[in-house]
């Protein structure tokens, strides 16, 4: 099983431990299983508060639980279940920009899928935790460990 250490889990993903998605029950179950405090870019940071918020903006969760929702993962950011990882964004932008180059026209990724991938490989990471078709091809073309939790 790899190490939470050394494992990159997109926001999108970790999102699903805050904001009730088709498969929450299955991050839950990994994340509960796997030990150790998790990387977080302030940019994973952002896209999971933001996604928070969006989700209340979308009336998919009311406003009493998306003020759980942050204050649940306020929790776990003063706790152990993540560790602060800063990247240089420069290079970070640059491999990304080369991951786009090499694999977008065949794979078509996003931006920030590609960017979350680039982040990974920036930070010496060796397992990727995704549920997106598109960034699971890419992670694995790029050699990482491919995690898609209940499956």
């Amino acid at each position: 099983m790899a190490t939470a250490e050394r494992t990159y889990a997109d926001p999108s993903a970790l999102l699903k431990l805050y904001v009730h998605e088709t498969e929450s029950a299955a991050m839950s179950v990994w994340r509960a299983r796997t030990k150790g405090a998790l990387p977080m870019t302030p940019h994973g940071r952002l896209e999971i508060v933001n996604g928070i918020g969006l989700a209340a903006f979308r009336k998919a969760i009311s406003a009493e639980a998306s003020t759980d929702a942050l204050a649940s993962f306020e929790e776990d950011l003063a706790g152990d279940r993540y560790v602060e990882a800063g990247v240089l964004w420069r290079a970070t932008l640059k491999r990304a920009t080369e991951l786009s180059r090499t694999h977008t026209s065949a794979l078509g990724c996003r931006s920030l899928d590609v960017l979350h991938v680039a982040t990974a490989l920036e930070l010496g990471l060796r397992c990727f935790v995704t549920f997106d078709g598109r960034q699971q091809q890419l992670a694995r073309a790029t050699g990482l460990k491919l995690i898609t939790p209940g499956t």
